[in-house]
């Protein structure tokens, strides 16, 4: 049997932190909890992001909900994305029953029920806070990133935002850029090709089939306005506690295109939007992505490159990033390497490829004199986990396999009654659930179509309705013949093209120092 006392002194010197920390629960050694023995994990650290995996059943759900209701505790956000729809019970207080009496006790620490104040958000239809972003919001990049383009159809989206932005065609939704490709490629042809140069049908036609598959997985419905604004995720309560919102994507799991799409954009503007915080007490906000490989399996590089990205910046503002899991390979390596803090449920070992697995997730812990990790791997029960986390330092902590304290929330879904009372006593509710379709690329283009094809009945008409006098036709033949002439020299097509956008007027787009502005 290993120096019990040798082991406590180890874990009780690597886990004691001189700022504030949350506790998730007791180092265990040969299976037995030391009681006392506490693991711990900094508030300084953790916006150095985290990674929580384990099979299916292991309690990785309850370790999530514990860590975001200690945040929350300690004033800090927590904003959590609920794919399988059993994170809800955070919202009401626990109940308690004989074996969170027991767990507790061997921990060594009291337990006492209470709920937290939520926000219910939704990408879809479901009772929630809506939340929407434009494509204006998205850039030319971005919005390329996603839909997966090359070089060549990367330039035609940056072409199209830049013809918006010098025309004053706001895009708020997919249908506005479907209007302006349509208005580039035909009507539009001649204006495009004098001032911005040509444009390939071939490129628009790949873009467009992209927007549709986009469309094929409910993306029409996350873009568009009201556009939520991410500092609503930063708050607290009137006791000081922190906001936990719970993202449901419950009916978008066969959707992994729109999950990507979202987390990559609500990334963006948070990086973009959120002052630059350094090195701080604790985190302004931390978001917990639980079934992570829907945002990794079906990713373009392009893709995968800029949340590689996003992950080992994002933190400078504050924001620290767990990824939940069945298994570590789930994430990609430059991902992975960016974790500092690991929750490792059991493993189960049924294929000779899950043991290769196990064996290579082992190497991602430091090596301990207490533990044979592979074996510790395969034989931890529910509600334990292998544990490390960074110091304030930023050094690992000692591996150590935690008995994981028990959730004081309830550990158990809430009712849909239950559901929209807490969305319709939200003020955010009523901020954003209203649906905005003002004027925007697609009705200012449509309108500017029409006026021209009036206008050309009109004249039409004219002609007809004159004198059949000879002379007079002459008259008008070479008066038309003049017009066109000047329509189709270089100086004619700037007037006309100039006076036409006068008419059809400029519209004013209120934004953020972020958003694009018309």
């Amino acid at each position: 049997m290993a120096d019990i006392q040798k082991f406590s002194e180890e874990i009780t010197n690597g886990y004691t932190f001189k700022g504030d920390s949350i506790t998730l629960g007791a180092a265990m050694l040969d299976g037995n909890a030391q009681k006392g023995v506490f693991i711990k994990a900094p508030l300084k650290t953790f916006n150095r992001h985290g990674l929580i995996a384990g099979a299916t059943g292991t309690g990785k759900t309850k370790t999530l909900q514990v860590i975001a209701e200690q945040l929350s505790n300690k004033g800090v956000s927590v904003l959590m994305m609920d794919i399988k729809g059993d994170l809800s019970g955070v919202t009401l207080p626990g109940l308690s029953n004989p074996k969170i009496d027991e767990r507790m006790n061997n921990i060594g620490i009291p337990w006492q029920a209470h709920g937290n104040s939520v926000e219910f958000l939704s990408l879809s239809k479901e009772n929630g806070v809506r939340l929407r972003a434009t494509v204006s919001e998205f850039g030319p990049v971005l919005f390329s990133k996603i839909l997966d383009l090359n070089d060549t159809q990367e330039g035609v989206v940056a072409l199209l935002f830049k013809y918006c932005d010098d025309n004053k065609l706001p895009l708020l939704d997919l249908k506005d850029f479907k209007k302006v490709m349509n208005y580039v490629t035909n009507e539009g042809k001649d204006e495009i090709e004098a001032e911005y140069g040509k444009v390939s049908t071939a490129s628009t036609s790949t873009i467009l089939r992209k927007i549709i598959e986009l469309e094929q997985q409910g993306a029409e419905i996350f873009f568009g306005e009201r556009s939520f604004e991410v500092d609503d995720l930063c708050r607290c309560d009137e006791n000081g506690k922190g906001y936990i919102s719970i993202m449901r994507l419950t009916d978008i799991q066969d959707k992994p295109k729109l999950f990507s799409t979202f987390m990559l954009c609500l990334l963006a503007e948070i990086y973009s939007t959120f002052p630059e915080e350094g090195d701080t007490d604790q985190p302004k906000l931390v978001i917990f992505i639980d079934e992570a490989h829907l945002l990794f399996d079906q990713g373009s590089k392009a893709l995968l490159s800029q949340i590689e990205t996003i992950v080992k910046l994002i933190r400078s503002k504050g924001v620290g990033l767990f990824f939940c899991t069945q298994n570590p390979t789930d994430v990609p390596d430059s991902v992975l390497a960016q974790l500092g803090m690991k929750v490792q449920h059991a493993l189960r070992a049924f294929t000779a490829k899950d043991r290769k697995q196990i064996k290579l997730t082992a190497q991602n812990y430091p090596l301990s004199n207490f533990y044979d990790t592979e074996t510790v791997l395969t034989s931890m029960g529910m509600g334990e986990a292998l544990i490390t986390v960074l110091n304030e330092k930023g050094n690992p902590t000692p591996l150590a396999a935690t008995l994981m304290v028990a959730p004081a929330s309830r550990m158990d879904i809430l009712t849909g009654e239950e559901i929209e009372k807490v969305t319709a006593a939200s003020f955010l509710t009523q901020k954003y659930n209203e649906e905005i379709d003002r004027d925007s690329a697609f009705e200012i283009l449509t309108r500017k179509l029409q006026e021209h094809r009036n206008i050309g009945g009109q004249t039409t008409e004219t002609m007809n309705g004159t004198s059949n006098e000879g002379e007079k036709d002459t008259v008008i033949e070479k008066g038309a013949s003049m017009i066109g002439d000047f329509a189709r020299s270089s100086t004619g097509k700037v007037i006309i093209r100039e006076v036409t956008r006068g008419i059809l007027g400029v519209l004013g787009l209120s934004s953020s120092s972020r958003r694009r502005k018309y």
